[in-house]
């Protein structure tokens, strides 16, 4: 996503106007996996190519499409349902619609567990909403030695709403793990672990608003800037992450017989 990639710019219209066309369109993606309402495509059809782009979509009843906004901001709330996560927290803010963030994330074992540092941006479209990150580097958040550094060059997510009270979301993601990674752990990926993912997403929907009401109802930052009480970033403290720039691991020999019982879980 960052232009001339040595730039860390904050996107514009056009980024988000790219980015949805990226979701809705069919050109150029392989649909591999449709099941139970998720639908998962992927870009990048290589044998050997772990950068691949993937795409997924679910409809989400009984979700407003603002809902499911709140649900994919709200750092508090994603503790209780992304049980992936092992860490995230937000680094400051950039704009009212922009900031810096850490998450890190549980790989199936006995693969090595990764994390990222994004600059994240979102845009409230009436009643469609935009999510969207990628990689930058912070001077006081460099790699850990417990994780591999990932990176994100585009990952977000397009929300619409279906009615008053329902709302399909996409989830766009082409991430570098910084790894050489098995076949079975691409094929895992868009068979398994995306669809695994949105279906909690749309749970975590349907289970918010009792939860608001109970922490902190009125406390939306995304929504109401003026709540925001992060540090201030500048954009010339951060930089582009470049994946070479990266430690590179060859985890390729890894078996999927030593999964842990959890990993399999549906």
């Amino acid at each position: 996503m960052s232009r001339g990639g040595e730039m860390v710019y904050i996107p514009d219209d056009s980024d988000f106007s790219s980015f949805r066309d990226q979701c809705e369109s069919l050109e150029g993606w392989h649909c591999r996996y449709n099941k139970a309402g998720v639908t998962v495509w992927s870009q990048g059809q290589e044998e050997n190519c772990t950068v691949q782009k993937i795409k997924t979509r679910i409809s989400c009843k009984d979700v407003p499409a603002e809902t499911l906004y709140d649900v994919l901001h709200d750092t508090h709330y994603r503790k209780k349902w992304d049980s992936n996560m092992i860490e995230t927290y937000d680094i400051g803010r950039l704009t009212v619609n922009a900031d810096v963030g850490y998450y890190s994330w549980k790989c199936p074992s006995p693969l090595k567990n990764r994390d990222f540092v994004t600059l994240r941006s979102w845009l409230p479209l009436g009643n469609d909403y935009m999510i969207i990150n990628y990689s930058v580097k912070h001077p006081k958040y460099p790699p850990r030695k417990d994780f591999v550094r990932a990176v994100s060059l585009q990952t977000g997510y397009l929300i619409k709403a279906n009615g008053a009270s329902a709302c399909v979301l996409y989830y766009l993601t082409q991430v570098d793990p910084r790894g050489s990674l098995p076949k079975w752990v691409v094929n895992r990926v868009s068979q398994f672990v995306a669809p695994k993912a949105m279906k909690k997403i749309y749970k975590a929907g349907l289970k918010y608003p009792e939860w608001k009401r109970k922490h902190d109802p009125g406390y939306k930052p995304w929504v109401y800037p003026e709540q925001n009480t992060l540090p201030s970033v500048s954009l010339t403290e951060l930089s582009v992450q470049h994946a070479d720039s990266l430690e590179n691991i060859d985890e390729t020999g890894l078996s999927e017989d030593h999964l842990s019982t959890s990993d399999h879980e549906a």
